[in-house]
């Protein structure tokens, strides 16, 4: 299965590589997240570790279960030959109500098929009040229009 763009990246592959993860992971589909990894794939996710799709799955099945009304904005922070940092930020709602802002930054490295071997993602869950929210589009991906990390200061 080849997921292109493919490494070795350039800025403009790089871009659309990021664009590409933050659109699917903004879909809060398993089925459709969970096949850009490879059937082998290693992740760090703050204190969690995982292997391969079945763990990857499981994962996000739970993640989009628990972080309601789940909006996520990446941004390119760096890319050489097959890997990619970036910087990101989420808004979501716990089952209680109460908002957060989650940020957070991600290192990818890629298979030669373009879907990623690594991951290891390290953040932080900020509270925040309603009216604090910046990412109000409707679920799903985020509108080419919408302002990026960069652009609202974070």
């Amino acid at each position: 299965m080849s997921r292109p763009p493919l490494p070795p990246f350039t800025l403009d592959t790089a871009t659309q590589k990021v664009r590409m993860a933050e659109n699917a992971w903004n879909s809060r589909d398993a089925d459709v997240v969970t096949p850009a990894y490879t059937d082998e794939s290693q992740w760090r996710n703050r204190a969690e570790f995982l292997s391969g799709h079945k763990d990857i799955h499981a994962f996000l099945t739970r993640k989009w279960r628990k972080e309601l009304e789940y909006r996520l904005i990446k941004e390119l922070w760096a890319y050489s030959g097959n890997r990619i940092a970036v910087r990101y930020a989420y808004e979501w709602c716990d089952g209680d109500g109460q908002w957060f802002r989650s940020y957070g930054n991600e290192n990818w490295e890629f298979a030669e098929d373009g879907r990623m071997a690594n991951r290891h993602a390290s953040l932080n869950d900020l509270p925040i009040t309603e009216t604090d929210r910046l990412f109000h589009w409707p679920l799903g991906a985020r509108p080419d229009g919408h302002a990026g990390l960069s652009e609202l200061g974070l």
